[in-house]
């Protein structure tokens, strides 16, 4: 969580209490009756642009309501959405991921979806169970989706390199792959990105029979798999498979696909989540493809995720009308076929069925790929408990000790382990 958690925690903690502990509610009416509402998510502008047109097609069938779209990159929304809760200026309808529904909702902030009467009779349950915590439905799933290697094929032709076997590729051929491609490639070109982040660490982890949290709410990765997934990146940038330490520190502050190594035809292969295919084809001007990560034999560690989670602001003036605004995106064909596959496979059997034909070839590739993995993938995920949301930073922080040399791989592990402990526990 940001660092605007600790306001943003003692305003939630009493929402429910005083309802204007915070001061007003998020959203208003016009003078001629129209209801108001704001409607917030992370992305670029081409999602912004496809987001406009489902607001539009939305209030052309209810024109009583009115819907503000309001979005940033991903890296700022969270820090700003900490500092909206905490204001009582938070949308009415709330886009959330990963442990944040469980974050915000065990506060008092969200919804419980259950009081609105939403339809969910089409969504599959384990995709819904990401936005369910202790018996309350906090968030419904915007798609689904599943941590992958996404690869340019033509890097691969560039060096000479052939395409590791998904089905069989472990790690050390996935190592030896990176090498190869570094020998190979001109300068500026990379294997891949440093590959340190938290889905990763979760994916590598439940393939050694742990997670990155346990189900009662504890650090679950053990300090030994940490140690060698670092050993592992180390050598891979010393390698020249993956970019010096100071250009990965550059890249972490531009999360945008067009900004990536990937999206500029600058790396062979990239750790990303499957719904990313079809931003990082168009920024990169050629198809990419997808790949199951390695490995993944004989304990898989990849899961199937609710992409992005749609909920609901608690204090909403307009919950009846948030909803009917939640219930469009993920129950509309229309609204399906203006999104696609951009958050992900949609979760609504109907609403998948009605995109196959006009899903372009990413998109195609999505689907497949999540058909694919479907009959293959590992257990759910284990969902970090409150104050895990501060782990993606904690994890920055401490990879960026080791790729700088002022950390060796053991202790970076002993403190990354003892960092993520102490946030959960506040």
């Amino acid at each position: 969580m940001p660092r605007s958690k600790g306001l943003a925690a003692l305003c939630l903690t009493g929402v429910l209490l005083a309802a204007t502990a915070c001061g007003g509610g998020s959203s208003g009416g016009g003078g001629d009756g129209t209801v108001e509402l704001r409607f917030g998510w992370w992305g670029n502008n081409d999602r912004a642009a496809a987001t406009q047109r489902v607001i539009d097609a939305f209030q052309k069938q209810n024109p009583g309501i009115k819907v503000k779209g309001s979005y940033t990159d991903f890296n700022s929304y969270f820090d700003r959405l900490a500092t909206e809760v905490a204001g009582g200026r938070a949308p009415d309808v709330i886009t959330l991921g990963g442990a944040y529904p469980r974050e915000y909702g065990d506060r008092g902030a969200l919804l419980d979806l259950a009081k609105t009467g939403l339809d969910t009779g089409k969504i599959g349950a384990a995709a819904l169970d990401n936005g369910k915590f202790g018996g309350v439905q906090y968030g419904v799933p915007t798609g689904v989706n599943a941590i992958a290697v996404v690869v340019n094929e033509a890097v691969f032709d560039q060096a000479g390199v052939p395409l590791p076997d998904e089905d069989t590729w472990t790690w050390d051929d996935f190592t030896r792959t990176a090498r190869q491609l570094a020998g190979k490639l001109p300068d500026g070109t990379f294997a891949l990105a440093d590959p340190t982040r938290t889905d990763m660490l979760d994916a590598y982890s439940r393939q050694r029979g742990q997670a990155l949290y346990t189900a009662d709410g504890k650090v679950g990765i053990a300090e030994a798999t940490l140690t060698a997934w670092w050993a592992m990146t180390l050598e891979l940038m010393k390698a020249g498979a993956t970019p010096p330490a100071s250009q990965t520190a550059e890249l972490i502050t531009q999360p945008a696909p067009e900004q990536s190594l990937m999206g500029r035809g600058q790396a062979a292969m990239q750790f990303d989540w499957s719904n990313q295919l079809t931003a990082l084809s168009k920024a990169a001007g050629q198809p990419l493809r997808l790949m199951r990560v390695p490995g993944e034999s004989p304990q898989p560690g990849m899961w199937l995720q609710a992409s992005q989670i749609y909920s609901i602001n608690a204090r909403s003036k307009h919950p009846q009308e948030a909803a009917k605004l939640v219930d469009f995106l993920v129950n509309s064909p229309e609204a399906g076929k203006i999104i696609l596959a951009d958050r992900g496979i949609p979760a609504n059997s109907d609403v998948r069925a009605a995109i196959q034909g006009v899903l372009g070839e990413p998109e195609k590739a999505q689907a497949a790929f999540i058909d694919a993995l479907t009959p293959k993938a590992g257990p759910p995920l284990v969902i970090g408990p409150a104050g895990s949301t501060d782990t993606p930073k904690i994890l920055d922080r401490v990879n960026a000790e080791v790729l700088f040399g002022r950390q060796q791989p053991a202790e970076a592990a002993a403190d990354f382990v003892q960092q993520v402990t102490t946030a959960i526990k506040q």
